[in-house]
């Protein structure tokens, strides 16, 4: 969600409704700022009003990137649309080509992508696996192909695709 808070347009990543003992409960939410990229934890009353920024949302295609910049292509006219890596933040671990994203506009210029829940990432380097270790619930890092470090359970191998949730980065499944 898109919002405008103290005048900045901020991109809310994560909330928790909190109620400590005997006090008026409250939601704590974590959120970037656009203006400064700065990533900032705020506590919202339930008298706090937060105003949603409406914003166009387009389908596209992430074709490739150049350098920091991503090149995306809208489906229907063809227009292609270019993003900085400063712009995406950490979206950029779980972009791969040829994968259809909804890209948020803000006045006509791309602001936000919508990424899926859960991306299929091929692993590219992690340690030999261990016969017999699909019993216990010990993990290795595992490095995907865009750069993410997943910890994953031991029976995983290097070539391997695996279903790497987009909020959080956690290990998921097998694809």
């Amino acid at each position: 969600m898109v919002v405008r808070h103290n005048g900045d347009i901020c991109t809310i990543h994560k909330t928790e409704h909190r109620t400590p003992g005997n006090k008026r409960g409250f939601v704590q939410a974590k959120m970037r700022n656009h203006r400064s990229g700065a990533m900032v934890e705020e506590r919202f009353s339930s008298e706090s009003v937060l105003h949603k920024v409406m914003m166009e949302s387009q389908e596209m295609q992430f074709i490739y990137v150049d350098g920091d910049t991503y090149h995306l292509m809208n489906l229907e006219d063809f227009e292609q649309v270019e993003l900085r890596e400063e712009q995406l933040g950490d979206q950029v671990n779980y972009m791969i080509p040829d994968t259809i994203l909804k890209v948020q506009f803000l006045d006509g210029v791309p602001f936000n992508l919508d990424l899926p829940s859960a991306v299929e990432l091929e692993v590219v380097e992690t340690e030999p696996s261990i016969k017999g270790a699909t019993v216990t619930n010990v993990t290795k890092p595992a490095k995907t192909e865009t750069g993410l470090v997943v910890q994953v359970p031991q029976f995983i191998r290097e070539g391997e695709t695996i279903r790497v949730n987009t909020s959080d980065g956690s290990y998921l499944g097998r694809a």
